[in-house]
């Protein structure tokens, strides 16, 4: 990192010292842009413009129990950047919420969207509430309060937010329904919507695949594939399966996933069968992954244990590793592990999941590293494809949308290796994503007036 781009990192650092989540995100993406800014030394300004968000929304959301009690949680909206289209970017309810998590999700949501080639500027909000233990009345309560506050600072022009962590298709019918009401307009202010109501085929399997697409086209890079590899997946959620039914599918084997408490390993691999197990007992029994190893004889178990301890998972001796959990969820000794495991290739299919240790120890031995913001653009790309079949009031088909996904994820990964290669660093993927997505915004901000 140069001096400018330090004095712009050390300014974030001073004005806003609690937000530890933030600065990673901001670290690692100045730390690509020292080229860019060599040869574009204009560009400095908007740098420094684009750590600070452009609007910061927080609001309380009052709900009542459904034993008549009052509880109060804090809304978010953060709408960051949007020199490119409107804010886009998801709603993620969860008790670890707050606004370090959001910037840094908003930040990297830039630079994501920015890579679809899509008309998308950057945003992410949401809320410290937790639906998990909570009934559908009370979930109910909370969105169309919580919808009280946000209508009137999104709009289908202005911020269209989108389902995360702890936000499904139950949550975003709730929020729609009270959206429309209060708005007094059916328009697609929503993404992730279900299908009877403006949502997108392929929407729910659409970070899945895109990873697993973006890993595709960078495995063959080096001559290599899915079929026969040895794929490590971690979480148990919307992404890792999807993920999992587009390795199967390709001809690799998964052989783990998890949840929060613990991790299986199933030698024999993950197959369609037992990936439709996996399915119903998360997403209908909402089970864990426990019973997994209960049902299928062969299967280890190993339950989670708290910090600083490694998760064993990660020393699984693997071709390509897919942590699909949440933020920081794989650290440089667990990297490690991966690579003395033989592991070929890494790909984020959550939002910045590896630790920067992680990711030095991956491109220091020659593994092939996906960042987030390039290698799970799926979701989002998606939600911009239901954006525009709003827009024109169409619904295409399920193998229409699969398609323009796949192409999009092609072109994401030709971007981000071209970039790379172009500014002399070829085959890193964090320098390419981040240049190539900073490039676009940095434009159209110059063009327009840093405003």
């Amino acid at each position: 990192m140069d001096n400018a781009m330090k004095s712009v990192y050390d300014s974030v650092l001073a004005r806003d010292p609690d937000q530890p989540e933030f600065h990673q995100a901001v670290e690692e993406v100045l730390d690509s842009l020292d080229p860019v800014i060599e040869a574009n030394p204009e560009y400095i300004d908007v740098v420094r413009a684009m750590v600070e968000p452009e609007r910061v929304i927080q609001f309380r959301v009052p709900w009542y129990d459904d034993d008549g009690n009052l509880h109060v949680n804090r809304g978010f909206r953060v709408q960051f950047n949007s020199a490119i289209g409107p804010y886009k970017g998801g709603l993620r309810f969860h008790p670890s919420v707050n606004l370090s998590i959001l910037k840094f999700l908003g930040f990297e949501q830039v630079f994501k969207n920015s890579l679809t080639g899509l008309p998308m500027g950057g945003g992410k909000g949401g809320s410290d509430f937790d639906p998990k233990g909570k009934s559908d009345s009370e979930v109910k309560r909370f969105c169309q309060s919580f919808m009280m506050e946000l209508w009137r600072h999104i709009g289908a022009d202005l911020d269209v937010p989108a389902g995360d962590i702890g936000v499904g298709g139950r949550e975003i019918g709730y929020l729609f329904g009270m959206y429309r009401k209060l708005a007094n307009e059916f328009t697609g202010v929503l993404t992730g919507k279900g299908r009877s109501y403006g949502g997108s085929r392929i929407r729910p399997e659409a970070t899945g695949y895109g990873l697993v697409y973006f890993a595709r086209e960078m495995l063959s890079t080096k001559d290599k594939s899915f079929d026969g590899a040895t794929v490590a997946i971690s979480g148990s959620g919307n992404v890792a399966q999807f993920a999992c039914e587009k390795v199967i599918e390709l001809g690799g084997k998964p052989v783990t996933m998890s949840d929060s408490s613990g991790y299986i390993y199933d030698p024999t691999g993950i197959d369609r069968e037992k990936l439709d197990w996996i399915m119903d007992l998360k997403n209908n029994r909402r089970g864990r992954m426990k019973e997994y190893a209960e049902h299928f004889d062969g299967v280890d178990y190993t339950e989670s244990k708290p910090e600083p301890n490694l998760n064993q998972m990660w020393s699984t001796k693997v071709d390509v590793a897919l942590p699909c959990a949440t933020q920081n969820e794989l650290n440089g000794d667990e990297a490690k592990m991966l690579v003395d495991g033989g592991v070929t290739a890494v790909a984020e299919g959550a939002n910045m999941p590896c630790t920067p240790d992680a990711v030095d120890c991956f491109l220091l031995n020659g593994v092939m590293f996906a960042p987030g913001k390039a290698s799970n653009a799926g979701g989002v790309a998606t939600s911009g494809l239901e954006m525009s079949q709003n827009s024109i009031r169409m619904s295409w088909s399920r193998e229409e949308v699969d398609q323009k996904l796949e192409g999009i994820m092609v072109n994401v990964h030709k971007t981000a290796h071209e970039t790379a290669e172009r500014y002399g660093m070829p085959g890193n993927y964090v320098a390419g994503a981040n240049i190539a997505g900073f490039l676009k915004v940095a434009e159209s901000t110059m063009a327009q007036g840093i405003l």
